[in-house]
């Protein structure tokens, strides 16, 4: 039976973006520590705490690779059937390079003449190709995904558990059972079955994660309110106590606002309570750098101070983004939520996911180009936003995270990772300021001669600008139109003017996010913040002391 994926809008973007956010969520940000950062935990470091864990599916099968499923599993929406254009279950098509196998589809041949294949996971070469991935690139620790293994597709999990075990061990990598109770209806006794008569074995091994010096498991589901998981609280606090009496470390896989109660089953916050960890879910809820920025100061701050107060370690979810639905703007919207959290402290990153190419948010190398995808489906390749990016980007990406996260590369808002490696194409984080007062962006008015000012409709060289790393989370802005970085000038009455070639105090901004991802700029020349002055009608100047209206503006990042 094919298992429907893990796909729950929780709330629109737009939702996350306009929450209600409380004065001490705005105090924290404000005086957020943006030089410095530590990871701030329950616990000390282990397998998980201070560390960089991805999600791992190993769901992908194909006839004729040996296992016991024996059908295209999580390739096609009917596993009897190859893979084409009407029975496809993926958003996204994975480079095949690398793999020892490849298992022929009905898709047409890929646009470069390659045939198209796609591979099995269930392939001992295919799952050492992944850990290699993940040990090239600094990604510690792999869940695996255990949906109902009494079910018909148990014998091929299984064997799936044994492959990660092998190829943790093979690359020196740590992996823990992740339990999916997605569709489960008896996991309350199935689950201890399966942990005592099978999965227990692995947790002894050296490859197997442990935290506090107790085998890690995860519980993924319990409190979301929809029809795969109709379980009450009281049977999830027995479970959760249960794993807890047999030495784990248990992590909580949990709705999205599992603390609020937003599309959460009654009475579940004294469930959550008893998580050694939490890691919200989070594919479907932000998908544009603002949602990430909103959720931030609107939940993640929260968050984080309630799992603090308790002793939870706190994990959050961090996504590529949907591949398919254009949300990646190479690498720009995964690095915010790293840059974000990390300045928060947070005990961990759980990438969703590793391999998910079903949804599209894989980390795993993927098409570089429509030529290297098939020709008769429109499959979005990395270059889908214009800049061409290596097809092991997403993973470096994911490596130079973890590095901000351990304290390894310094905290700052610039992404530094080049989409193709050896290359300063695309290296360079663009960015335009619009304000909110009028809705227009901000120019270098002049070709740079003259202020900036807030007067344009639509985007140009003279209104973009590098986003420029000055240290200690301050950024500096390079204007597109004359190379010059911005300043504070005081023979213009502190207008801001693109006007100078290096960067010194004058030319430091810090970048405050505020309510709905909107974004203030406070000048370090004088800390105040940059106002569009007359209601917009006059130059870019840093005099306001609280932020109002002519200092908001929206922050778009291309």
């Amino acid at each position: 039976m094919n298992i429907t994926r893990r796909t729950f809008l929780l709330g629109s973007a737009a939702a996350a973006a306009t929450g209600a956010v409380n004065a001490s969520a705005l105090a924290r940000a404000a005086t957020q520590t943006h030089g410095a950062h530590r990871i701030s935990a329950a616990s000390g470091p282990g397998d998980v705490v201070g560390k960089v864990s991805v999600g791992y599916q190993g769901w992908f099968a194909a006839p004729g690779d040996g296992a016991p499923i024996n059908g295209w599993w999580h390739w096609s929406k009917d596993w009897g059937r190859p893979p084409d254009p009407a029975y496809n279950a993926i958003k996204s098509w994975p480079d095949m390079r690398e793999y020892a196998r490849g298992y022929p589809t009905n898709f047409a041949p890929l646009r470069n003449g390659q045939p198209a294949t796609l591979f099995s996971s269930y392939d001992q070469d295919t799952v050492d190709v992944h850990f290699r991935w993940m040990q090239q690139h600094g990604i510690d620790t792999a869940a695996l995904q255990r949906f109902n293994p009494v079910s018909g597709e148990g014998p091929t999990r299984d064997a799936m558990a044994a492959k990660v075990r092998q190829a943790a061990e093979r690359y020196q990598r740590k992996f823990y059972i992740m339990y999916d109770v997605s569709g489960w209806t008896q996991m309350r006794t199935q689950m201890k079955e399966d942990w005592s008569n099978k999965m227990s074995a692995l947790a002894a091994l050296p490859a197997y994660a442990r935290q506090n010096g107790k085998p890690v498991v995860c519980i993924w589901g319990f409190g979301f309110d929809d029809d795969s998981r109709p379980f009450h609280a009281a049977e999830c606090a027995e479970v959760v106590a249960w794993f807890k009496r047999q030495g784990c470390y248990v992590i909580g896989g949990v709705p999205t606002r599992w603390r609020t109660g937003e599309s959460v089953r009654p009475d579940f916050l004294p469930v959550f309570d008893q998580f050694d960890m939490i890691s919200p879910w989070m594919i479907g809820v932000i998908g544009k750098i603002p949602d990430a920025d909103a959720f931030w100061l609107s939940v993640n701050i929260a968050d984080k101070d309630y799992c603090d107060a308790r002793g939870i370690d706190y994990q959050p979810c961090v996504l590529p983004g949907d591949l398919a639905e254009h949300q990646r703007a190479h690498g720009n919207f995964m690095w915010r939520q790293f840059y974000n959290l990390a300045r928060l402290g947070v005990a961990g990153f759980y990438i969703s996911m590793f391999d998910e190419y079903n949804e599209g948010n894989q980390i795993a190398k993927t098409a570089e180009t429509v030529d290297d995808a098939p020709s008769n489906f429109d499959f979005a390749a990395l270059d889908e936003d214009g800049i061409a990016c290596a097809s092991d980007y997403y993973l470096r990406l994911t490596g130079d995270g973890g590095r901000m996260l351990k304290g390894a590369l310094a905290l700052t808002p610039v992404r530094p990772t080049a989409p193709v490696s050896g290359s300063s194409a695309g290296l360079a984080t663009v960015l335009s300021l619009r304000s909110r007062v009028n809705n227009r962006y901000v120019v270098a008015e002049s070709n740079g001669a003259e202020p900036l000012i807030a007067n344009r409709d639509a985007l140009g060289p003279w209104e973009r600008f590098d986003m420029v790393d000055a240290g200690g989370g301050d950024i500096a802005l390079l204007s597109h139109t004359n190379a010059k970085f911005v300043t504070v000038d005081a023979a213009r009455q502190n207008a801001l003017i693109a006007s100078r070639d290096s960067i010194g105090a004058r030319e430091r901004f810090l970048v405050e996010i505020l309510p709905g991802g909107a974004i203030a700029l406070r000048a370090r020349a004088n800390d105040r913040y940059v106002t569009a002055t007359n209601e917009a009608k006059g130059p870019l100047i840093p005099t306001a002391t609280p932020v109002g209206g002519w200092e908001v503006f929206d922050l778009v990042i291309s």
